[in-house]
């Protein structure tokens, strides 16, 4: 994110331009007050983007995690979206464990999260959505256990270090 927060608009149109470069279809889902000029939200960054992506703009007291998530999930499997929100309150929701888990699971495999601040002249890079799955996993007689080690990351990411474990014979 721009560590300055007067301009929201140059940090979308960062994020949006740097998906149009790598070929992304872009949609743009936010709330009508994004198109009244402000300090936040500059005129010509908009024009800017709404020439670049798709856009959808809902009522200002509407909720747009909803159109969010229908846009990701309508879109099929490919489908990849940028929101800082984790998604917590929607997660609270849902009946139990497993549609938790299932939902843990599709949004790590599909929400991009920006790495870093978005600078001046800096280019927007992405973390990278791991290609498996982040659980207990077997081979040959080996075991291969995902774990964390104390550091502190977000409710979305997931341990990144295994332990390998191999029986002896």
């Amino acid at each position: 994110m721009n560590k300055d927060r007067s301009r929201h608009s140059e940090t979308l149109l960062a994020v949006v331009s740097e998906l149009v470069l790598q070929g992304q279809t872009v949609l743009v889902l936010g709330r009508k007050h994004m198109l009244r000029p402000s300090r936040t939200w500059d005129k010509n960054n908009m024009i800017s983007l709404q020439q670049k992506a798709h856009c959808f703009f809902t009522e200002n007291i509407s909720e747009d995690d909803p159109f969010l998530l229908y846009a990701a999930l309508h879109s099929g499997n490919h489908c990849r979206f940028v929101s800082r929100d984790l998604m917590r309150d929607h997660k609270a929701c849902l009946p139990d464990r497993a549609t938790k888990r299932l939902f843990f699971k599709w949004q790590r495999g599909h929400q991009l999260v920006l790495s870093g601040y978005i600078g001046a002249g800096r280019r927007v890079c992405f973390q990278s959505i791991p290609s498996y799955d982040t659980i207990v996993q077997t081979s040959a007689g080996s075991w291969h256990i995902p774990y964390d080690d104390s550091e502190d990351r977000s409710t979305y990411e997931v341990p990144q270090r295994w332990m390998c474990l191999s029986a002896q014979r």
